[in-house]
């Protein structure tokens, strides 16, 4: 998957974003091609290519974790799109806030919340 370095598609720990584009990220000294999921215990491989397809599902990941996420980040791509009110009510009854915006700038404002050391995580679309 990642350089063969994602062991199942997963890295645990925390890290930063290295960059991204290409269609993939790069963090903890590997390069991945698609979405990522980043949580407090680790990096994922998220196989959520545009906006629409963020559900509960998809999501779980990051709840599994609410005692160690006060706020999800959702980089959208290379446009900011909507996103629905009753996943954000979800996401709040499980004491997550939330912000969408751009990929690039979701990767950028986490590497600022995690050096921070912030109960942070971010689900990123890949972009080109």
């Amino acid at each position: 998957m990642a350089d063969g370095s994602l062991h199942d598609g997963y890295v645990p720990g925390r890290h930063l974003i290295d960059a991204y584009g290409n269609g993939g990220f790069r963090f903890a000294e590997m390069s991945h091609r698609g979405s990522i999921l980043v949580t407090p215990s680790g990096i994922r491989a998220w196989d959520v290519t545009q906006a629409k397809d963020i559900d509960r599902n998809a999501l779980r990941p990051v709840v599994a974790e609410a005692g160690a996420v006060e706020l999800l980040l959702i980089g959208t791509g290379l446009d900011i799109a909507p996103f629905p009110d009753t996943l954000r009510r979800w996401l709040k009854d499980n004491g997550i806030g939330l912000d969408v915006m751009q990929t690039g700038a979701a990767a950028r404002t986490y590497n600022i919340l995690m050096a921070e050391n912030r109960k942070v995580a971010a689900a990123l679309i890949a972009v080109a």
